[in-house]
């Protein structure tokens, strides 16, 4: 990096740290802890950003002088927000609604920082805030196969129930956009992001 500053990565997601490092970004690890429920009449987009955003600003407090990045991402089909399921049963249920079907997958993305420059006052800084929409065909499914898929514990702790670089891999026959976005962030964006506020 450009500057002597620290990316804070709000998420104990080891997918997006594993993204971050794969394209060369070191960051340090600072979970946020808040309420992922979407709010009522909230569009998926407007949901991940805000996500996003609340999971940077819940960190920034504690790395007032470091680079702090928020992400939440969300799996949507007609209109519906599909989170991680709550059990085996919401597991089941959200891949029965993606088999044969198109969705979209939205990642929000915040990078909250303090402006640039050795003599930023503290308290003083930037907020940026985007997403990135991804398209992803998915095969149909047998239910035998949703509940070999679910034995094996992949789906429990990943939006939409599926994880795109492991065992469901096999299912998705066709993405349209960033395919990192569907892991759980959108690299470019981010890296982009970066840039602009003189993190890279």
């Amino acid at each position: 990096m450009g500057t002597a500053r620290t990316l804070i990565l709000a998420s104990a997601s080891p997918r997006r740290q594993e993204l971050l490092r794969n394209a060369g970004i070191t960051c340090t690890v600072h979970p946020a802890d808040v309420d992922e429920t979407p709010g009522k009449g909230e569009t998926a987009q407007v949901c991940a950003e805000r996500l996003a955003q609340e999971k940077a600003l819940t960190v920034f407090p504690g790395y007032p002088r470091e680079y702090v990045l928020g992400a939440d991402t969300i799996v949507v089909i007609e209109g519906e927000i599909l989170g991680k399921p709550r059990d085996q049963a919401d597991a089941a249920r959200m891949l029965q609604l993606l088999s044969g079907r198109v969705h979209h997958v939205i990642t929000g993305v915040c990078l909250v920082g303090p402006n640039s420059g050795s003599e930023s006052r503290e308290g003083s800084g930037f907020q940026d805030t985007r997403s990135e929409t991804t398209l992803v065909t998915m095969s149909e499914l047998s239910d035998q196969e949703i509940r070999d898929y679910i034995a094996t514990g992949e789906p429990m702790d990943k939006a939409g129930g599926y994880a795109i670089q492991g065992v469901a891999s096999r299912w998705i026959t066709r993405i349209e956009g960033d395919y990192s976005n569907v892991v759980g962030l959108p690299v470019a964006l981010v890296y982009r992001m970066l840039r602009e506020h003189g993190g890279v």
